[in-house]
């Protein structure tokens, strides 16, 4: 198994590369070919790098997020994942190019650092961990995804507005079919985190003696989840709608950043109490 770990660890990056060059011809260039195959080349990396992560959890006997390296390549995988649900719901395959430059970024960076580690604390052992941990990281790829889609809206609309029109905005989707991509990933931000939530809270007590619910990074994904829980309560309502709900993306994922960026400023570990 070592061999394969090895040998997909190389090749992910340049699977990658081709599916991206794959979506750029379809998108750049509107080639009948690069149209056809686009899908089927993503979804046949996206399972080699699911058996991947499946082989480095054996091998290793740990979830492979106990570096930021092993992290990375999670996300590259939860970045695509998350854009082929989009892509497969609304049937809007064009900004496939955009997402996926992401996903080979994270992988890219991931294969040329990662290393293969035996010795963690037990705790990172825990398939629990790695359920908490993946669900998080699919709900950050999807606050991700549906800013991205919610920064393309807020240009084309005001590039509708002031009637100027590129190349790239030429070839995008329109305002309604951004919006209802941006906002099936913001419903999947709110799955996701809400189940890394309630497996954290179920995971807690049973693995630290001593525990705060009152965690800075616990408190800030609850509040994350709450603010989209809101923003789709709003819309199902009909009080919000288009630009507004797309603002509330942007927002939600400059609100994730610094969030982030200011807790891990203070706190190096996962959590205070690890």
């Amino acid at each position: 198994m070592d061999i394969f770990i090895d040998v997909v660890n190389i090749v992910l990056p340049g699977l990658y590369v081709v599916v991206v060059w794959t979506y750029g011809k379809a998108f750049f260039g509107d080639l009948p070919w690069a149209n056809a195959i686009k899908s089927h080349m993503l979804q046949s990396t996206l399972a080699l790098h699911f058996l991947y992560i499946v082989a480095r959890t054996i091998e290793f006997n740990h979830p492979p997020v106990t570096t930021i390296f092993e992290i990375l390549t999670v996300l590259a995988f939860c970045v695509a994942l998350a854009y082929l649900i989009i892509e497969i719901r609304t049937q809007s395959s064009e900004t496939g190019y955009f997402i996926l430059n992401i996903a080979f970024f994270f992988q890219f960076i991931s294969s040329i650092f990662i290393r293969d580690l035996l010795q963690v604390p037990e705790v990172l052992r825990s398939s629990f961990f790695g359920l908490h941990v993946g669900s998080a990281l699919l709900g950050y790829a999807a606050i991700t995804i549906s800013a991205v889609y919610g920064f393309l809206y807020l240009m084309l609309y005001h590039r509708i507005k002031a009637s100027k029109f590129g190349v790239i905005y030429a070839k995008l989707p329109n305002l309604e079919t951004l919006e209802r991509m941006s906002y099936t990933g913001f419903k999947m931000a709110f799955l996701f985190l809400g189940i890394a939530i309630l497996v954290g809270f179920l995971w807690l007590p049973q693995t630290f003696l001593e525990y705060s619910y009152s965690d800075p990074k616990l408190v800030g994904t609850i509040l994350l989840w709450l603010l989209y829980g809101a923003g789709i309560l709003a819309k199902r309502l009909g009080e919000w709608k288009g630009r507004r709900v797309m603002i509330l993306s942007v927002c939600g994922f400059c609100i994730t950043i610094f969030s982030m960026t200011i807790v891990n400023i203070w706190f190096t570990g996962f959590h205070t109490f690890y």
